[in-house]
Parts: structure tokens; C-alpha cells; sequence
């Protein structure tokens, strides 16, 4: 039956876009880094993710992870959330006579307690996960330094004060409303506190990394199953090739016995 015209479509019929093949993909991999899914499952998975055409074949993909839960995949407006789940846990980072680094591809926690005295603490956001839009980072540094640096297209605000030290933050407001959030808070005595854009970051480069290594797999399983294949039209040729062979020997062998019974059966007569 066909659709009337002007009835509303329904969800799981929808077409999906690139961005919400590569949010289920993301599903799919945390799922094979908890150890819900083996390589072969994920790989087959991610396979079927990148054929799908409706939400409702990707819903399909998800169903048993937890990710998947909410019944729905996340929309466009919330692409910035890459990591799915329940947030992690505050985190603090404490640098005392010492140096304490948090940077790289991590999940970003809703809370991040910065201490630095007499040490130096970074904290690079340029490549992190933002499993919620709000983070909040209270800084403490005395005689020592907090660096921060996030992508430049997030919001950036702050309320922090320096004593007697420099607590420079460079405040951003993101054109996307719905862009992560920033919060510094904090004071600096006798230290320093420094949080700015890192030139050339963009917070959705991630989902462009992700998709362009979403898309890499998806050619090198492609390469694969097109060398399996090949594989397997090379064995099915060699066994034709054998059987032919056996066939042509076989079929020499009797006209051979044809030839000999027939020459022993004129010699017979002729005797």
C-alpha cells in the first residue's frame, strides 16, 4: 500500500544521513571496547551500518546495546554528543611539585577539579568526547600553572580571579547553541591559569576522523570479502581444472583398454 499524500513518515522510515550512520557507528565501538561485541560481530555490524538507507535498519543494528536504550538515535542538533552513555565520573587533576596531563581522545566528565602547586597541569579538550554539553572546570593554582585549551568553534566562559598572578581565560561564544560548553572557575596566587582556543581545532574534526576511519574500514572489509571471494573463484577454477584433467585421463585410460582389447581380439582371429 502507498503512503496518502501529506501523512506524516513514520521514524523508522526515515533516510539516514551520513551523521547518523557514523552516531551508530560510535555506538558499535564502544560497545567493542566494553567487550558486548567480539571483532567479528562489530565488523559485521559496522558492514551493515554503512548499507542501511531508514533509521529503522540502524535502530535494528543497536537494539541489544545499552547505547541504544532511548529508542532513538540521537538528531543532528545534539552531533556534538559522541560518546554516548552515562557521563563519567569528576576527575581531578593534581600537580604538586610535579606535572599532570589529561590530553588525547578521552570522554570529557560533566566536573574536572584542576590543582596545581608548584606543578603544572594541562588539559587539552581539542580532541576529547563530550558525552553532555556542560563542563565545568575549577582551577587552584598556587605557584604553579594551569594550561587549557579547547576547539575553537565551543562556547568558553569564565569567573575565575588571579592573586597576586595572571588568570587569562579567552572567553568564546559559539555560534551553535547547542556547541559544548566550558566553565572556568578558580582562582591563581602567585601562579597562573591560561585557557584559550587551540588555532585550527574544530570539536567536529572528531566526527570527521571518525567517519573517514569509519570509512576505511568499511573499504578494507569491502577488500576482503572481494579477496575472499576471489579466493574462492581461484579454488572452484584449480578443482575444475583437476576434475577435467582427471576426466581426460580417465577417458584416455579406455579408449587405451578399447585399443588393446581390440588389437589382442585381431590377433586371436588371425591365428
Amino acid at each position: 500500500m502507498t503512503r496518502p499524500a501529506g501523512a506524516p513518515v513514520a521514524e523508522a522510515d526515515i533516510r539516514a544521513s551520513d551523521a547518523d550512520r557514523d552516531r551508530i557507528a560510535e555506538i558499535l565501538r564502544e560497545a567493542l571496547a566494553e567487550g558486548r561485541l567480539d571483532p567479528e560481530e562489530h565488523a559485521e555490524r559496522i558492514d551493515t551500518v554503512y548499507r542501511a538507507k531508514t533509521m529503522g535498519e540502524l535502530e535494528h543494528v543497536v537494539r541489544d546495546l545499552p547505547a541504544a536504550g532511548g529508542g532513538r538515535t540521537r538528531p543532528e542538533s545534539e552531533a556534538y554528543a559522541f560518546g554516548p552513555g552515562v557521563p563519567p565520573a569528576d576527575q581531578n587533576l593534581v600537580a604538586i611539585f610535579s606535572a599532570s596531563v589529561r590530553k588525547g581522545r578521552w570522554q570529557v566528565p560533566a566536573r574536572i577539579n584542576a590543582v596545581a602547586v608548584f606543578g603544572t597541569v594541562e588539559i587539552d579538550l581539542t580532541e576529547a568526547v563530550f558525552p553532555q554539553q556542560q563542563v565545568q572546570i575549577n582551577v587552584t593554582s598556587i605557584f604553579g600553572s594551569v594550561d587549557i585549551r579547547v576547539p575553537e568553534n565551543i562556547t568558553v566562559r569564565s569567573s575565575g580571579s588571579g592573586v597576586l598572578g595572571s588568570f587569562e581565560v579567552t572567553t568564546n561564544e559559539a555560534p551553535d547553541g547547542d556547541a559544548p560548553q566550558v566553565l572556568v572557575n578558580g582562582y591563581a596566587v602567585l601562579g597562573s591559569v591560561d585557557a584559550r582556543p587551540k588555532r585550527g581545532a574544530w570539536v567536529r574534526d572528531l566526527r570527521g576522523r571518525l567517519r573517514e576511519g569509519h570509512r576505511e574500514l568499511r573499504h578494507q572489509l569491502r577488500d576482503e570479502h572481494r579477496e575472499h571471494h576471489q579466493r574462492l573463484r581461484e579454488e572452484h577454477r584449480e578443482r575444475h581444472q583437476r576434475m577435467r584433467e582427471e576426466r581426460q585421463e580417465w577417458h584416455e585410460r579406455l579408449r587405451a583398454e578399447r585399443r588393446e582389447r581390440r588389437d589382442r581380439f585381431r590377433r586371436g582371429r588371425d591365428d
